[in-house]
């Protein structure tokens, strides 16, 4: 029979010319695993990639097997992209044309238990830059047939995915073939038309006569044995014209439990059919109506299922195959694969075979989510404190319901709004998310819709606003938007797209830039803008990139992009006036960085604007003074009228503070900011330095524990290590108490939001000072490297209180100089706040077993402490001593102690043996559970 099937194979040879007359053809016309199979390539179809291009020209080349997941899915890929092998040179054959010859089996070097279901072949010049591939980009595809099997198929029309488009009248010739002689049958939509009894090729000139879909069956039947092939033809009709419905709303309109409205908004295009699994993915079954002004195109589905899911595509002018722009779920081919039924159960499978790039779905009768915060009341302005994440790199499983179980660590924490980087569906898995391409679709690798109302929900019980990070200067290549008007000579939009200009108007565009001026994506923006506040309850938007937001040409220079646009502020104001249309209140939060003049102007009309001072507390942490002046993080020093800087250390577009100060932080003899534990103690002293200061800040995450992976690690937007382990890392986690202490402070007290405020943030010694009515504070600071005197200008003598350390301090002459170690922080308040202090905890506890405490001298001076102490009764006894920036420095154990009067000398020296700088110490007893502490004053 193998024989037999080799000679007819060799046979067809002669009489098929063309097997597939696009791209690359194939002899015999039914290639099986173990037998040669010659494939020619025409450089100039497809693509067109390498069309002209100088040989050599390379197969980058894999098989199919019942092992692949799916068409993507390539195995035993012979070789990298940019790795050149002799045996996948392709033989030139001149006027663009080249062949390969190969035995599948053996060339693959695939396992004989190993079933090969299709050659793949991307072809490329010899250092990978050009490359050739099927129309739309597809992968070029080589079925392989099962040998001994009865195979046909048809060798004329060529008929890819997106069916044949004929004329009335038109002849279409058919040409059928089998792998071996069979009674071949020939049907025309149900009715035979043409049989021959002993043979391995039929023809028919077929007569394209009946307008709309047509189905040609090939039949094969040999010892009752029957296969088929089909293709569908379309004879072309006037698409119908009727007026959209008024209830019709972009996309899909749910009717009924059976029935759906589909409206795709096209101008300038000429025919649109929908396919999916109501149609059986048949091409041209279900043509449009399309409106008398020519923009639109909208048909009514029936006889649906209520409750199942359908995936959908639109073809467009025969040749584009989209989804919807405005579906809420997308089926990706490649990506979805790799999204495990935990993270988002039954999944729908991808339709393969029948659909090419992203397919949409709809699907009646949909749950309901029951809202728990139903009015969710969000957090001032100037009290907010953003929680900027990536789902990605922030929780393991990258999943919401994750999320949903982590709240309660941002809730500690303090944070009160919870920035998502991008959420809308984007190209890939594996992204920071500012590669959008459908802007209504949650991206299912995070999980699914509900999931994501149920963790924006478990926010807001706790009160925390949800942000998400909205991006729309761009759109990237698996945007329906794009394809639907894409050149892919040029790999840009073409003018006719009502959305995208075709080369963008400033120097940071990336994917395609949207024209903001033009009517239809001022429409698009407002929806997608208004859906996500009302259909996920979201509380407001970061816009990326919005400087972009302009058709001002100023490629080729970077400052006149950031020059006074009035344009551009007229188009971010019209967003915003919608956005608060919709919620008065929702947060309009821009990525601008333009000049100040602008940002005036935005900020005034109630606009927050990022405020990036990474630069500024970078110095200042690294311990230098020369640009470590952050005072452009208040909104007074802008000269706004409103604290609308969204003041931030770090974001995702930074180093780490952490990494740069491990790297390149300053030092001196026996300080070194290099050092881990040091280094951390400078995020302290630079958080005093950020929550202090009145208006809306922003934490890039993990930033409170000290996180000091660097930013390139793995690529700038591949996986970052998720270390939760920090958290356990007691200096690390003394950050985290800091961060939580001073965003409360500044969430429960109305001082952080004075409009009367100084700032001295030049030199290494800074200060803060505000006055309210409620209480006045006092923040000062040593960002050198060794110990100064500062002049702390308090607003009145008096007593204040260290929130830092609890100590109350009687002042006398508000111009007393105070002494600060490198590092050191103080914040006084005119209130007493608490009674312990937030780096030591220390606590007068009622009950102790230390009845009274004494040490002496004090000052001291002498290098030694006597402490004198009385104990209740027996008990462990532990001294410690602790430096004013919360560092333990003695930690000595005494054993058990007998009930009554005790006492003790401690040398002031540290554990490490160095003796202890002048400052002031908490000296303290601890007993058990119970601790009594007093202050030593070292000179």
């Amino acid at each position: 029979m193998k024989t037999t099937f080799r000679l007819l194979g060799l046979l067809l040879v002669f009489l098929v010319q063309a097997v597939q007359a696009q791209v690359v053809t194939w002899s015999p016309a039914f290639p099986t695993a173990d037998e040669p199979v010659t494939i020619t390539f025409d450089a100039t179809k497809g693509t067109g990639g390498l069309a002209n291009v100088a040989p050599p020209i390379y197969a980058h080349t894999g098989v199919l097997t019942n092992n692949s997941a799916n068409e993507s899915d390539w195995k035993h890929v012979i070789a990298g992209w940019t790795t050149n092998l002799e045996k996948a040179r392709m033989e030139p054959l001149g006027n663009n044309m080249y062949r390969i010859t190969l035995t599948p089996r053996t060339y693959y070097n695939v396992p004989a238990n190993e079933e090969i279901k299709a050659l793949m072949f991307v072809f490329r010049n010899s250092n990978g830059s050009r490359e050739g591939k099927d129309t739309g980009g597809k992968d070029i595809q080589v079925p392989i047939y099962q040998t001994g099997n009865i195979n046909v198929s048809f060798s004329q029309p060529t008929v890819g995915m997106n069916g044949l488009f004929v004329n009335q009248n038109q002849v279409v010739e058919v040409q059928g073939n089998s792998s071996a002689s069979a009674k071949l049958m020939l049907y025309i939509n149900g009715e035979k038309v043409q049989e021959e009894a002993n043979a391995t090729i039929i023809t028919r000139s077929v007569t394209a006569t009946t307008t709309g879909a047509n189905k040609v069956k090939l039949v094969a039947e040999v010892n009752n044995t029957i296969t088929a092939d089909s293709f569908t033809f379309v004879v072309r009709a006037p698409m119908p014209v009727e007026a959209l419905p008024a209830n019709a709303k972009d996309g899909v309109t749910y009717l009924s439990p059976t029935s759906v409205l589909l409206h795709l908004y096209a101008p300038g295009k000429q025919s649109a059919y929908v396919v999916g699994g109501f149609n059986n993915w048949v091409v041209g079954a279900t043509p449009m109506n399309k409106t008398p002004d020519g923009n639109r195109f909208w048909v009514q589905i029936n006889n649906l299922t209520p409750g199942q899911e359908y995936a959908y595509q639109y073809l467009v002018d025969e040749n584009i195959r989209i989804g919807d722009p405005y579906a809420e779920k997308v089926l990706d081919p490649n990506e979805d694969r790799y999204i495990s039924a935990e993270t988002y159960p039954n999944l729908m499978p991808y339709p393969t075979g029948k659909a090419s790039g992203m397919v949409t779905v709809f699907q009646t009768s949909q749950p309901e989510y029951t809202w728990q915060v139903a009015n969710f009341d969000k957090p001032k302005k100037t009290d907010l404190v953003i929680y900027e994440l990536l789902v990605r790199d922030f929780i393991e499983k990258h999943d919401y319901q994750t999320m949903i179980d982590t709240l309660n660590y941002l809730s500690r924490l303090g944070v009160n709004a919870i920035e998502l980087m991008p959420v809308q569906e984007f190209e890939g898995n594996l992204s920071w998310g500012y590669n959008p391409a459908y802007y209504f679709a949650p991206d299912k690798y995070y999980g699914t819709k509900q999931k994501l109302k149920q963790f924006i929900d478990a926010a807001h019980a706790r009160g925390m606003a949800v942000i998400l990070d909205m991006v729309l200067n761009h759109s990237y290549g698996q945007s329906p938007m794009v394809q639907l008007y894409y050149n892919s000579a040029t790999g840009q939009t073409t003018p006719e797209s009502p959305w995208f200009n075709p080369t963008p108007k400033h120097e940071a565009n990336v994917g395609h830039d949207f024209n903001h001026e033009s009517a239809a994506t001022k429409y698009f923006i407002d929806r997608v803008n208004e859906f996500w506040l009302q259909e996920y309850k979201v509380d407001g938007y970061r816009f990326d990139l919005s400087k972009g937001f302009t058709q001002k040409q100023t490629i080729g220079s970077w400052d006149a992009w950031a020059q006074y646009d009035q344009s551009r502020i007229d188009i971010l104001k019209r967003m915003a006036d919608h956005i608060w249309s919709v919620d008065d209140d929702a947060y309009v939060i821009l990525e601008h960085f333009a000049n100040n003049d602008e940002e005036t102007v935005l900020a005034n009309y109630g606009m927050m604007l990022w405020g990036n001072l990474h630069t500024n507390y970078k110095e200042a942490i690294l311990g230098y003074t020369n640009n470590s002046n952050f005072n452009w993080i208040s909104y007074k020093q802008r000269g706004w009228s409103h604290p609308h800087v969204v003041g931030y250390m770090e974001s995702h577009d930074e180093e780490r503070q952490m990494v740069e100060a491990l790297q390149y932080g300053n030092s001196t003899t026996g300080y070194n900011i290099k050092n881990l534990n040091t280094a951390l103690e400078r995020m302290q002293l630079a958080a005093g330095f950020f929550f202090t200061i009145p208006g809306p800040k922003m934490i890039w995450q993990f930033g409170e524990l000290g996180y000091d992976i660097p930013i390139n690690q793995n690529g700038r937007t591949g996986n970052k290590p998720i270390l939760w382990n920090y958290y356990t890392v007691p200096e690390r986690k003394k950050l985290y108490d800091v961060y939580l202490a001073l965003i409360k402070l500044r969430i429960d007290h109305p001082a952080f939001e004075t409009t009367d405020y100084n700032l001295n943030l030049s030199g290494a010694l800074k200060s803060i000072h505000l006055n309210h009515s409620s209480m006045n504070v006092t923040v000062l600071g040593n960002f050198g490297v060794t110990a100064g005197n500062i002049n702390p200008n308090f607003q009145s003598t008096g007593t204040w209180y260290d929130y830092i350390t609890g100590q109350e301090v009687t002042v006398n002459n508000v111009n007393q100089n105070i002494a600060l170690q490198p590092g050191e922080l103080r914040l006084y308040t005119s209130v007493r706040l608490n009674d312990n202090g937030i780096l030591t905890k220390v606590k007068e506890e009622k009950g102790g077993l230390v009845e009274s405490m004494v040490a002496y001298p004090n000052p001291t001076v002498s290098g030694l402490l006597n402490v004198r102490y009385t104990l209740a009764s027996s008990s462990e006894v532990t001294l410690q001593l602790y430096d004013q920036v919360g560092r333990l420095v003695v930690n000595r154990s005494l054993g058990r102690q007998a009930a009554g009067s005790q006492q003790l000398q401690q040398t002031l020296t540290s554990d490490k043996g160095a003796k202890l700088s002048p400052g002031m110490y908490l000296c303290k007893l601890i007993t058990g559970s119970t601790a009594k502490t007093v202050q030593v004053l070292v000179l």
